[in-house]
């Protein structure tokens, strides 16, 4: 009998919050593998991205099936396996719509294709269960009462922990909650909502009433602008880039960067925000765009992307600079980025912060 002999995790510092509603602790940095991981990076060079990852704190890994068609999947719960991670020592999750063919039932939030997708994606992925699994954008086309109670078959057979959503609506969410409720069924934990300096509207303005109602919890994608907020594009788009890479699908944003009013007010205040990290923070950038988000407190974990275990570690740099963000950095920030989104109407009475207490 073989006895395996697993690779021991330690936090290294990493910070955990709960995600969302939930009692999952999660890692404040994650690792995400969207055009990444089994795509254009592939081989023995996801193990060692994941390797570092884990071994500097970062013990949560998400995916999806869509992502390259479940390439992905496959390239992660394989890298898994290689390094023998011992099961209870991470969080990893994936996202069920796309899938991986194009019948008229494989992809969608279908009772059918959530089953079907959940079991084809644990398949992949050589794993018995996911901690959570997200609905990787809403299916107008199905009766969320269909979805909810598709995804409480799917926890109580054991394949997932929770299930959240991503890309949704705040009525969206709003309204899986009330079906969740009339039924006595299981709510969405957390939203995967795309969340950085350039975009805020929805995380920040949008979804206030559900922080306070729910409690919930975001796992934020796209946490760099796609690598803008890196400064990388300042002279163009680097041959090895994202945007260079994947042009088919960053091709309208390429377009507005480069082309638009709009765009080139982003680019100038990349390079504000760029004079402030390095003159005030002695750091990059990223590291002040990640901590930026970290502040904010119901960011539960910020998905990162990485193409070398170099840009993890280099990102993780982030933990050091979210100590020295004090009001007066911000303010700054706010004063370089111009685009807070507005607060939600009073009409005359005290505003209330996400906790629903009267702000002092």
């Amino acid at each position: 009998m073989t006895t395996t002999m697993y690779r021991e995790y330690s936090t290294k510092g990493m910070p955990f919050r709960r995600l969302g509603s939930s009692g999952l602790r999660v890692p404040l940095f994650s690792l995400g593998g969207w055009l990444t991981l089994g795509e254009s990076v592939t081989g023995s060079s996801v193990k060692d991205i994941i390797q570092v990852a884990f071994d500097n704190g970062i013990n949560m890994f998400d995916t999806a099936e869509g992502y390259n068609k479940g390439q992905s999947e496959i390239a992660m719960g394989q890298a898994i396996k290689d390094l023998s991670l011992r099961r209870s020592d991470i969080i990893v999750t994936t996202k069920i719509f796309f899938g991986t063919k194009d019948g008229p039932n494989d992809t969608g939030l279908s009772r059918k294709h959530i089953i079907e997708g959940t079991k084809a994606s644990l398949e992949r992925l050589q794993l018995e269960y996911v901690d959570v699994i997200f609905a990787h954008v809403p299916d107008y086309t199905v009766p969320i009462e269909e979805t909810v109670r598709a995804f409480n078959y799917v926890i109580n057979k054991g394949w997932a922990m929770y299930w959240a959503t991503s890309e949704w609506s705040a009525r969206d969410i709003e309204e899986a909650h009330h079906v969740a409720t009339r039924l006595g069924l299981i709510p969405p934990i957390a939203e995967q909502c795309q969340h950085n300096m350039f975009h805020r509207g929805r995380p920040e303005r949008e979804y206030l009433p559900l922080y306070e109602r729910y409690d919930l919890g975001t796992t934020v994608w796209s946490p760099l602008a796609g690598g803008l907020l890196t400064g990388k594009y300042a002279n163009g788009i680097p041959p090895t880039s994202r945007y260079a890479l994947h042009a088919s699908t960053f091709s309208s944003t390429i377009e507005r960067l480069f082309s638009t009013e709009e765009g080139r007010k982003k680019m100038a205040s990349v390079q504000e925000l760029g004079k402030v990290a390095e003159e005030e923070l002695d750091c990059t950038i990223t590291h002040l765009a990640l901590a930026w988000l970290a502040v904010h407190q119901h960011t539960s974990t910020i998905i990162l992307g990485a193409s070398t275990p170099g840009q993890v570690l280099d990102n993780l740099k982030a933990l050091a600079v979210i100590p020295k963000l004090t009001e007066e950095v911000l303010e700054k920030v706010e004063a370089i980025l111009g685009n807070k989104p507005e607060e939600l109407p009073t009409f005359g009475r005290p505003p209330l912060d996400v906790t629903g207490k009267t702000r002092r």
